[in-house]
């Protein structure tokens, strides 16, 4: 019935194209190059070509690849102009589309799970999808009773596309390097096969949206559309328009986006607090910016667009919010003591028994990636990440010589991936951004009274309690994705350059 390239064979032969793709287009240049052309010139269309062929070959697969391909979207910020400037246009198209799957199939899917009748369940429903992602596509229909609705369909094997893709890109992990240097691709990729089983569960993200979508019903500044019906393999929940975030990105007005980086915090911090959950897919074809209407709060707190958040697949769950060390930590960072930002890291697993490191030193390592949380406002822009990235990154810096020492706890790396996401899409938006403002009205430590956010007790859903306790001390999370022996806290772009 799957209408996906399912053959391990011959899911692995055209992931292998992509390096020696490579290759071949190397030899190209060179053989241009003979012929007179400039460095400059053959150097863009090499970099063109390899562009096109990384989307054809990772939305055509769509599964894993093609979610390796999104999240790489994200960080293309954090890589030197000449070499993310060809990348940009191919990836974005991984955020938005990809190649859909044939209507027999999804007749056949929407039959299995909703029955012979499913067409009844709906008053319209357009056979061109509106959306294609990594492990499903959206069709846009009107609900029986008169709801625009967008109906979410799950690419038969799926789930076995998605561990075929993942095993065979770790293999290719070294080969695949050229496609974007400076990105060590293996531990993205095992982050990604640690949420395999969650994303594919779309009972889970039922009920991650449906917490979500009753916290925020009344809020005038995020927007998250309600579940409408749920079985496995289809997820039908409110329609939502909106102008997609990369659409901001690549043509946004400076208002659109400064208000869309803005609200994009504000979601970040304020999720967690309120719903004791942490959206874990934060690339912008997730988003939505939509004009507020007089029925949502008269255009929200200080403008006249709303945040439309989607796809809930892939969560964390913080049945108490952030944790508290984060707020503590960067508090204690701007204020300057060395001593307790080392002591509490060291408490909690950041600095390993075995390891010491001098305290002032920690303290300048710290110092230029929290930077926009020391001032009133923020504006994130892409020479600022690269400046950080490069930073990390050179073998050469103290900073580097450090980062190797640090270690990540495995209860951290969600949230740390989530929020090097969030920078790079703010970095993308070139967004100014009053972030000390969401830190202080939203993240526990930094400036509120523990146990309270906004002036108000942190609620926290029961739902999410029951699936979300923490484990036993010393216990790892299942599907954490602890990093192994070795591996280090990067506070924005870690020193491999991995999300």
């Amino acid at each position: 019935m799957s209408d996906l390239p399912r053959k391990a064979v011959t899911r692995t032969a055209k992931l292998a194209a992509l390096p020696l793709g490579f290759a071949g287009r190397a030899t190209w240049g060179l053989g241009k190059r003979i012929v007179g052309e400039s460095a400059e010139i053959v150097g863009r269309e090499l970099q063109q070509r390899t562009a096109d062929q990384l989307f054809k070959t990772l939305g055509e697969l769509k599964g894993g690849a093609m979610k390796f391909g999104q999240a790489l979207s994200v960080f293309e910020a954090a890589l030197p102009e000449e070499i993310a400037g060809p990348y940009r246009a191919a990836l974005t198209k991984l955020q938005e589309a990809a190649p859909p799957m044939p209507t027999r199939t999804v007749h056949a899917v929407l039959e299995e799970r909703l029955g012979t009748g499913w067409r009844d369940l709906f008053l319209e429903f357009d056979e061109k999808p509106a959306a294609a992602a990594s492990i499903g596509q959206v069709h846009r229909a009107v609900w029986h009773d008169g709801r625009a609705v967008a109906v979410k369909v799950q690419y038969p094997g799926a789930g076995d596309a998605l561990l075929s893709d993942l095993s065979q890109l770790s293999r290719f992990a070294r080969l695949l390097g050229p496609l974007i240097p400076g990105v060590d691709i293996k531990p993205l990729i095992t982050e990604l096969r640690d949420r395999v089983s969650e994303e594919l569960d779309y009972g889970l993200e039922a009920e991650a949206q449906r917490v979500h979508a009753e916290d925020f019903a009344d809020d005038p500044d995020v927007l998250v559309p309600d579940v409408v019906h749920q079985s496995e393999q289809v997820l039908v929940t409110e329609w939502i328009d909106g102008i997609p975030l990369s659409e901001v990105i690549a043509d946004g007005t400076p208002e659109q986006r400064d208000r869309a980086g803005q609200l994009l915090a504000r979601f970040l911090f304020s999720g967690p607090a309120r719903t004791g959950l942490l959206h874990a897919d934060p690339h912008p074809g997730n988003f939505r910016l939509l004009p507020a209407g007089k029925g949502d709060g008269d255009g929200g707190s200080d403008g006249a667009w709303r945040l439309g958040v989607l796809d809930f697949g892939t969560v964390d769950r913080l049945p108490g919010g952030l944790p508290p060390l984060i707020g503590d930590a960067l508090r204690m960072t701007i204020d300057g003591d060395a001593e307790g930002v080392y002591e509490l890291l060291r408490a909690e697993g950041f600095v390993k028994e075995t390891i010491e490191l001098d305290p002032d030193a920690v303290l300048d390592y710290l110092l230029p990636i929290i930077e926009p949380a020391q001032a009133d406002e923020f504006t994130f822009t892409r020479s600022w990440m690269r400046s950080q990235a490069a930073r990390i990154a050179d073998p050469r810096s103290p900073a580097h010589q450090l980062g190797k020492q640090l270690n990540l706890p495995p209860s951290y790396l969600l949230i740390h991936r989530v929020t090097l996401s969030t920078i790079g899409v703010l970095c993308q938006l070139g967004a100014t951004v009053r972030m000390r403002e969401e830190l202080e009205d939203w993240l526990p430590g930094f400036a509120a009274e523990e146990g309270e956010v906004h002036g108000e007790e942190v609620p926290v859903a029961e739902e999410v309690l029951a699936e979300g306790e923490a484990p036993a001390e010393g216990e790892t999370p299942e599907g954490s994705g602890a990093p192994a022996e070795g591996e280090v806290l990067e506070a924005v772009v870690p020193r491999d350059g991995t999300p």
